[in-house]
């Protein structure tokens, strides 16, 4: 067993746009890093951030 085997976080992510336009962040509106044409829930740096940290494992 490994040392992360207890965390099953999905850690999948989108394509990084190479520019705009960009999708709309769903928790705050603002633009992300990821295309508008991707299909999927799509984060600003700065919520993606938050969201890792809520989620993160812990102990």
């Amino acid at each position: 067993m490994s040392e992360n085997d207890y965390c099953l976080i999905d850690a999948t992510r989108p394509p990084k746009a190479d520019g705009p336009p960009y999708a709309e962040c769903v928790l705050c509106r603002e633009p992300t890093e990821y295309p508008e044409s991707y299909k999927g829930i799509t984060l600003c740096p700065a919520c993606e951030w938050q969201e890792a940290q809520r989620t993160a494992c812990s102990g």
